[in-house]
Formats: structure tokens, sequence, C-alpha cells
């Protein structure tokens, strides 16, 4: 094995940034690949995660090989680094295959494949080091190049999917705190649902838009709703002035053209939730693996963008307190009224069981999101009639950093679906 001392590894990590930032993405790999050989690995490999989190897409080739390399998510020890957001490990003959997630913040962006004869700790932290600056140079990236859109793609993207998908924040956001996590279906022909989630000091503000229709006056609905709320945010505004902000936006910018919405703020430091319902269906409350009825559930004040006649009509914002632990669902009506072809509809019962069943198991909300939509697409046989957005918020003060779990791909658990 090449050994390379500490400022050698240092300065090995700062070229390999400055080449990766240099480079156009096809070539990222070469230079990865240089970097791995250097400390002593066989062979590195870069998937990313796709639109739809089905699939793990190698980052380097034409795109035969991609697709040819490509890697379910589902029943694969890649995919099972990805989902658990933990190390696995795969031994055969005289090689280990190990398989590191990549993560920007809390967001899963893919995974990191290497192969090397053998692995110690030191070139278990110098693994993980190119991991972490794989992620970052990919996620400084993702933002303004196409090249990184289309692989991560299996086919094209309406305009008005192009024009939501452009507005939206990462899926997953957190801190120690709290995690925020959101999906929305399907992917490439979204027209009306969008998301936005963001943290401020030390308060968690959420929002779930559903305009009417399904096209690309509904898609800038939603962008417009989206962009209301954050120039009222970033401003300072309360909850209140955030909805009349996008109220009189969409009057004003979009006539004729409606959304509901649920707009919400977490502080962190106490738990005190507040929210405002426009319309929406009311959000769930989930509490030591069950749903406690009723608990976030108030009468639903008008839809947005009604003009000057409902103007004077008063919005209401209502709070409580959360506990540590407690998590809040906020969906779209596209998921529970999702009818399956001769049988019945997704439903709200569904919904959340799915969720606290998923919750019990343990796993963190962006899985447990990733899981549900597959069902929902399941449920329709892969095609859905209206847009489904589901968002999940989870506060958790007294969670505290746990080193890495390593897992051996011979496991039963590193073998799980």
């Amino acid at each position: 094995m090449v050994t390379v001392d500490d400022t050698g590894f240092g300065a090995l990590l700062s070229g390999l940034l400055q080449r990766s930032h240099e480079a156009a993405p096809k070539d990222w790999g070469a230079a990865l690949a240089q970097a791995a050989h250097e400390v002593g690995l066989d062979d590195v490999t870069v998937l990313l995660a796709d639109v739809r989190q089905a699939r793990l897409v190698p980052l380097s080739g034409d795109p035969a090989s991609r697709a040819r390399g490509a890697v379910a998510v589902d029943g694969t020890p890649a995919g099972a680094a990805y989902r658990t957001v933990s190390l696995r490990l795969s031994e055969r003959d005289d090689r280990i295959t190990m398989w590191l997630p990549l993560v920007d913040g809390v967001e899963r962006i893919g995974v990191m494949e290497v192969t090397a004869h053998r692995i110690d700790p030191e070139l278990l932290a110098r693994c993980r080091a190119l991991a972490d600056v794989t992620t970052l140079t990919i996620a400084s990236k993702a933002g303004f190049s196409d090249d990184l859109l289309r692989l991560v793609r299996s086919r094209p993207m309406s305009a008005a999917a192009e024009l939501v998908w452009a507005f939206l924040p990462p899926r997953t956001l957190g801190t120690t705190e709290v995690t925020s996590s959101a999906v929305l279906e399907p992917a490439y022909e979204i027209g009306g649902d969008a998301f936005d989630h963001s943290i401020q000091d030390d308060h968690l503000h959420l929002t779930v838009v559903d305009a009417m229709g399904h096209d690309l006056a509904s898609g800038l609905t939603a962008a417009v709703a989206l962009a209301g709320c954050r120039a009222a945010r970033r401003a300072g505004a309360d909850l209140g002035e955030i909805v009349k902000t996008v109220d009189e936006t969409l009057a004003e910018w979009i006539p004729d053209r409606l959304a509901t919405a649920v707009f919400a703020d977490l502080d962190v430091r106490s738990g005190q939730f507040a929210w405002a319902n426009c319309g929406h269906p009311p959000p769930r409350l989930i509490r030591a693996r069950h749903v406690v009825p009723g608990a976030l559930e108030r009468d639903a004040d008008l839809p947005l963008g009604l003009g000057s006649g409902y103007g004077d009509r008063p919005r209401s914002v209502h709070s409580t307190r959360l506990e540590p632990g407690d998590r809040v669902l906020i969906h779209t009506d596209g998921v529970t009224e999702s009818r399956a072809e001769g049988g019945g509809e997704f439903g709200e019962r569904r919904l959340t069981e799915y969720v606290v069943h998923a919750t019990a198991f343990g796993d963190p909300a962006p899985e447990v999101l990733r899981r549900l939509v597959h069902a929902l697409m399941a449920h329709r046989h892969g095609r859905l009639d209206d847009d489904a957005t589901v968002l999940l918020a989870e506060w958790h003060p007294t969670r505290r950093t746990r080193p890495t779990e390593v897992v051996s791909a011979a496991t039963p658990r590193a073998a799980e679906a």
C-alpha cells in the first residue's frame, strides 16, 4: 500500500478539490481514481441517486455504460449504504469492497464504492475524507450542471416540472435538533405541488403548496407562492404576514388561479409549533409511534388567491407545543385521494399507518418518505393522476451524533430490501 503522511494527504485532497472544481463532471471520475490509487485503493466508483431514489447511477462513463452500471437502491449493499446512511463492507477472495454514503448535511446524494486488498482504520478515515470532498464538489455543481441533472434522470421532464424543481430546496435538511424531509411525485410531470423548508436561527419554517390544476400555469402558481413566502419570511414576517403576502401576490399576478397551503414554524428550542392552514388537508402529529387524533386539526381558512373580495377574511394561526421525538406530517390531497384502477383510494389511514410503521422500525424521515412514495406509485401502478407531495418534520432535541455504523454486506441486515 502506498502511504501518504498527513501533510501529503492534505495536499492530495486540496489538489483533488481544485481539479474537481475546474474539470467537467465527466472528468471527475479520473481525478478521483488517481487520488484513490495514491492512498492505496484499487478502484473507486461514485454512484448518484436518481430523481426517484430508485437507482444509483455511476457518475463516470457514457450513457450506455452508466445504465449498465446502475444498481437498485433496494436489495443491494450500495443501496443499503444509501438507505441507512451507514458504511457497508463485503469481502470476496482477496478483495474488500466498501460502500460509503455521500451526504450533504443530512441530504443523501449517493454512495462511493471503493475496493482494496486490505482496509485499516487509517485508510478508512481517508476514504471518508475522499467521500466528503466528492460530496462537496457534487453539491456545489448540482444546481447548474446539466450533465449532473441528466445523469440522475431516466427521461425528460415536462416544462411545468422543470419550473417547480428549479424553485425547490434540497429534499432534506436539518440539524442535531430537527430534521425535515419531503418528496413529490410524479417527479417528471409534477404540475402544481411544491414544498419549502428553511432553518433560520432557532426556527424551522415549513411550507407545502397545492396549486389548482396540473399544467404550466399550475407550476407558475406554485412557484409564485413559494417566492412570495420566501420574500416575506426573509424580510422577518411572521406566519400571518406570510399568508397575507402570498395571498395578495397570487391574486395580483396569477388571477383566477387558486392554491391551498400549509405554512408552519417550529421553535427548535422550545418545541412551540405554529401553523396556518389555507384550505389544505390538516397536518398530522405522530407521537410515540401513534397518530394523535385531531391534534393539529382546525377549521381551515379559505384557499389563497381569491382576490380583493375576500381580502378582509381573517387568517388564523394556530399553535401547540411538541414533545421530543414528535413528527409532523403535511401532505397534499393527491396522496390520500390517489385511487388504484378498479380499487380504492390510498387514503388517510394507509398514509399515516405507513409512516407510523416505518417510524417504529427506526427509519429516518428521508427513508420513510422514499419508501412511502414508492408504495404510492405501486398502488397506482406507476402513474398518478394528481400531484402527490409529503413533508415529514421531526423534532429531536436530545439526539446526539452517533458513530457511523459498519455492517458487513454478508449479514441479513445488509441484504434487506
